[in-house]
């Protein structure tokens, strides 16, 4: 699917890590919601609520979970998921655009 119809989305940005990762928040009639964002090279530690579904639309980066010393990489067309109550550790080599889904 290349576009989500008949959604509302929240006006206000996610901003995280002075910048580098951001996010809008879309709302769907079903009540489900994803983010959408762009995250810049660096590293990052991501809390979790709820399971979350990360799908790396372009770019690269490598992603380790709570617990766990292996790093996983994917890219453009891949995605991971994330368990909630938890965290996850990222490390973006190249720009991303990601969409990540609360399970």
């Amino acid at each position: 699917m290349s576009k989500f119809e008949s959604v509302t989305v929240v006006k206000a940005a996610n901003i995280y890590f002075d910048g580098k990762v951001t996010s809008r928040t879309v709302e769907f009639a079903d009540g489900s919601t994803k983010t959408l964002g762009v995250m810049l090279p660096g590293e990052y530690k991501f809390n979790t609520g709820k399971p979350e579904l990360m799908e790396i639309q372009a770019g690269a980066l490598t992603y380790c979970l709570a617990g766990e010393t292996t790093w996983h990489e994917v890219k453009g067309g891949q995605a991971f998921n994330v368990p909630g109550n938890s965290y996850f550790n990222l490390k973006v080599t190249e720009v991303a655009d990601y969409i990540c889904s609360f399970l």
